[in-house]
This record gives structure tokens, sequence and C-alpha cells, in this order.
């Protein structure tokens, strides 16, 4: 039906018959010619409808946006000055020899050139979303992205095997989605959370190198950079060390940014350990691009009047630390009182502050409700810890470890990213990778009153921590790793549990006895037993790589056909309620439920 895509006739075509086929971006009616803007996937092209062949210009006046269209004209050159610097095909036009309506269209219900619609209509009308520009542009980078890391790996020996859909319900952190058997009445599949089990299961058959980019489901709360179906690049391979993994998928993700966006990454990437992340940032995933740190002053604060400061600095798992903000003392007040609602939203009751006006006048020079109640030594360390200045500012955080990390930490973001952080240099915008390394293999929850793993259970313990399982949990680090970019986690891996033993002793510690494992894991247990070779892996989020590498706002601007923040698709109208006779072929019957919210 075509000869060529509306966005690649150039002047290469001058003076050749073209045939076209796409849609109605735009029509102009100038006085007697009328002008169609036609879009297909590779962009658009401008088509003129001469009065002097009467059908074509007749057809076109009926014509509207949106349109479906198959047009035959004379490719020729733009007059002078009406070229289009912006378009590939900018400099020609396309004299209509023929018109055929394909289809005609009802009027859309927006403008497919708004940038100001919200993601309600745009999510409720995807399949004209998807037509937009950046839509197409946005898929058509995530599909460059993964023909990249299709090529890397088989050429690195990697072998591409499909993992079950339906499988077990296994503990793995988050909520499963579980799936009824109408042939084994009261029994559940579970959707993959991912295909960690599956994939360990391949190494120890022999296969050494395994990839799949494949769809991973958990039932958890949704923010901009989650989904309940998501999309991972999962990888395992055997008799590989840590550092060897890690060196492979740095070149993997190099390569990629190298041959799709034309950006060269540092090699080798930044290493940090999760320590020093947690210390220096509040954050295992810390965005490198912003130019603050934390100070460490608990132990500063254990003799101060100031109460919410030494009750924190002498608390069990308490923390106090200091957010120095060069120039920041130019703030005005209601900037201060907005970020002091901000970090409430992390569980900080206040954000306590000092404004240095003149460090050399000491306790005078300083400007803050709290210095009253600060002893000059604290004071003292306070200063040259942090290294303020004249015109500094410094945040302060103190209360339970994890609130000040999430608070101070989130804080820290938001400063550097706002306008006062970039016109001030708080901010570097470049592409910051990093490798967050040397985890601990479990955290404790004090609401469960039980160590649980801090990635999953099947991460192998350290070399020489592997005693610390049984007798000191929270001292055990595991050989896993995190590829940071940006402040976003892009992938995660570790070395796994080969051993049946060392993998008994992590169940034992996170309270699961053996009878139990038997139950949950007995198949990787009795695969573990015949000779699992030693092995390691790392998925990567394909939806969060493409996210920043687009520049887009939400992992939704990237996915074609993705859920709202309540896990619903407006635009099939799913979940749904299903009708009696399902539920009983599936042996279900509801209970009075609350109606569904509406997104």
């Amino acid at each position: 039906m075509r000869t060529d895509y509306c966005g690649l006739v150039t002047e290469a075509l001058l003076g050749q018959t073209v045939s076209l086929c796409g849609w109605v971006h735009r029509r102009r009616d100038h006085g007697g010619v009328i002008f169609i803007d036609l879009r297909d996937r590779e962009g658009l092209v401008q088509v003129v409808c001469d009065p002097d062949r009467p059908e074509v210009f007749k057809t076109a006046e009926s014509v509207r946006n949106e349109y479906c269209l198959r047009i035959t004209g004379v490719v020729r050159n733009r007059p002078e000055g009406t070229t289009n610097a912006n378009l590939t095909s900018g400099k020609v036009e396309v004299l209509c020899h023929e018109i055929e309506v394909l289809n005609a269209s009802v009027t859309p219900p927006f403008q497919l050139d708004d940038d100001n619609l919200s993601e309600t209509t745009r999510l409720t009308h995807r399949v004209l979303d998807l037509r937009r520009p950046q839509m197409q542009n946005n898929l058509r980078l995530r599909y460059r992205v993964t023909m990249e890391v299709r090529k890397f790996l088989d050429a690195n020996g990697f072998i591409d095997i499909e993992t079950p859909m339906l499988t077990k319900s296994t503990p793995e952190g988050a909520r499963d989605y579980l799936v009824p058997s109408r042939v084994n009445p009261g029994h559940f599949f579970a959707l993959p959370q991912s295909p960690q089990l599956f994939k360990q299961l391949l190494m120890v058959a022999n296969f050494d190198r395994y990839y799949q980019i494949t769809k991973c489901f958990r039932d958890e709360d949704l923010r901009a950079d989650r989904q309940p179906e998501f999309t991972q690049i999962d990888c395992e391979t055997s008799f590989m060390k840590e550092q060897d993994i890690r060196d492979l998928f740095e070149n993997m993700i190099r390569l990629v940014f190298t041959n799709v966006l034309g950006v060269e990454l540092p090699n080798p990437f930044p290493v940090m350990d999760f320590a020093t992340a947690m210390g220096m940032y509040g954050s295992d995933k810390p965005d490198m691009r912003v130019k603050l740190q934390f100070t460490e002053l608990t132990d500063v604060m254990k003799d101060v009047d100031f109460k919410v400061f030494s009750a924190a600095a002498n608390m069990q798992g308490g923390r106090v630390v200091a957010l120095r903000v060069p120039g920041g003392g130019a703030m005005p007040r209601s900037e201060i009182d907005a970020y002091t609602q901000f970090v409430a939203i992390y569980g900080a009751k206040g954000l306590a502050y000092i404004k240095v006006n003149e460090k050399a006048r000491g306790r005078d020079g300083l400007q803050s409700p709290i210095v009253k109640n600060i002893n000059d030594t604290a004071l003292t360390q306070i200063i040259e810890r942090t290294g303020a200045e004249d015109g500094d500012l410094i945040f302060f955080g103190a209360d339970k470890a994890k609130i000040v990390n999430d608070a101070i930490g989130a804080l820290r973001v938001k400063i550097g990213h706002s306008d006062f952080g970039r016109k001030n240099g708080l901010f570097e915008d470049d592409w910051r990778p990093l490798w967050v390394v040397d985890f601990p293999m479990f955290e404790y929850d004090e609401g469960d009153d039980r160590w649980v793993a801090l990635h999953h259970p099947f991460t192998a313990p350290k070399a020489g921590h592997e005693d610390f399982i049984a007798t000191d949990p929270g001292r055990a680090l595991a050989q896993a790793y995190d590829m940071v970019l940006n402040g976003w986690e892009l992938g995660g891996g570790s070395v796994r549990i080969h051993r049946a033993d060392v993998q008994s002793k992590v169940f034992r510690a996170l309270k699961i006895e053996a009878e139990e494992a038997q139950a949950k894991f007995g198949f990787l247990l009795d695969a573990l037993q015949y000779g699992a070779p030693p092995h390691g892996g790392l998925a990567f989020g394909l939806d969060r790589l493409v996210t920043m590498m687009a520049g887009a706002e939400s992992i939704r601007d990237v996915i074609a056909f993705p859920k709202t923040q309540r896990a619903q698709d407006l635009l099939t109208q799913a979940p749904s309620e299903v009708d009696e006779k399902q539920l009983r072929e599936l042996h279900i019957r509801l209970r009075n439920a609350e109606p569904a919210v509406k997104a």
C-alpha cells in the first residue's frame, strides 16, 4: 500500500512518486490550498492538496484529525522560507495526486500535541496516547534497549530460557498474586515475584549462563517506579565470583548507554559499601549528582540540654546527623517551613536548623532557637565537623536511625534538585552510576520480633561471615550488590547459597523450621544436594532503566499498557467482576466486600 514512511521522505526522493499511509496530524486550509500533516511511526510529512485536482481537493476538505489516509503524490521542495528544520522531511513536501480515506475517525478526546493531559485521560484513551510522538519514541527506545541487551548476552554465552508463570507461592518479601486452580480445588498458583528459584535450578541443571526478559508480579502499594506487573532483565551464571559478575553486567549497561544514547558512562563504576552509603546519604541508592552529605553527630549530642538531640543520641538505634547546605542561610523562612512539612512525610517530628551568620563570633554568630540549649563544645564540633562557613545553613535530623535516614536522605535530594540547589552548584546534571556492596544479610523486624532477609533468603554470606548467621545475624554481611544510577536502583543481585547446609542455617535464622522449609522450598533444597555449582546473578528493572534513559517522570510512560496507582487498567477496566458461574468452577465464594475505589 505504501512505498515509503512519512517521516523518512527527504530530498533523496525529489521528483519521485510516493505512496504514503498514515494519520492526519493536522489539517490546514490556507485560502484555497489545503495542507495535511500526515503522521506515521517515523514522523510527519507535509502534503499539499491543490484545487487543480478537484476530486483530491474535495476529499481533503472532508478529512479531520486522526483520519487514516493513503496518499500518492510527487515529492518536491518546499517553497523558500517554509522549511522546518525540526523534521527529517522538513525541506520537502508531497503534492497530492490521489487521496484515499482508509478509515474515518470520530473527534479525538484530546489533541495529540497537547502536553497538559491528565494521566487519567491518557490511560483511559491509551491507544490514542500511544500515537503521540513522545510515547512512540519511548517504546522504540525500550525496544532498542532490549535488543542491545540481547545482543550482549548472546555474545557472552547466555541462553534465553523461559520459566513458569504459574508457580508455587513462596515468601520472597512482597505479597503474591494468587491464581486459584480449578482442577485442584482449594489450591492456588502464584504469579512469580521473580524467577529467583527457577534460575538457581537452571544453574544446578548445568545451563551455566541463563537470561530472560520476563514479567514479574508483586501485589504491593504502587508509586511512580512500581507496577503490579513489571519487566526484569533476569540473569544467572555459574562458576563466576562476585567481582566477575559485576564487571560483566557493568560492561553490559555501559554498552547499552553507548549504543542507544551515545553516552559514555564511567569506567569502572565507583563502588561504595552499604554502611558508607547509609552513613553519608541515608540511602542504599544515593543520588550522587547531589553534592550534600550527612555529618554524624550522635556522639556529640549525648549530653546537650536540647532533649530532642540528647534523647535520640542515647536511645538504642538512635541517630543525630547534620546536613550542611552551602549558601543556605539565604533561604527564606517560608522555604525552611516547607522543608519541615516535607520531612514530616517520613516520620520526622520537626526540622531543627542553625544559620551560620558569622562563624568567627562563635555562639553569637549563629542564628537558631536551639543554640541556647547546646553547649559551646557541641557547637564547636558541629561547625568543625560540617565544615560550615558564613552564609551556610545546617539542618539536623534526630530520631531512630531509620526515620533520620529516610527524612534527611529525602531532604538532601529535595534540596539538591531544587532551583536553589541547581543555582548554587549543589547538583551536577550528569549520569552518576554506583555499585553498592556488602549489604547486611538480615534486618530486624521489630513488629514480628525476628530477623528477616534484607534481599532474599538465598543470598550467600561473605567469606568469614557464615558463622554469624547463627551467633549474631546482625553482623553477617552478604555477597549482595546493587547497581544504582542517579538515585534509582537499576538492578540488584547476589552470589547465591549453593550448599544445602548453609541454606538451612539461613532458614533457621529466619525462624523457618525444617518442616516449613521443606514444604516451601523442598525442591530447591533437594536440588542443592546434587553437586550444585557456585552461582550468582543479577536482575535489572527494564522499566526503570528505560524510564531514566527516556527522561520520563514515571515508568508508566515507558510501558505500553500500564496500571494506575490503584492497580487498575483504565483502558480495559480491569480488574473487573466475574460471574457466579466462574467462581463456582473455581470453588470460590465471595464475602461481602466494600465497593472498589474508583481511580
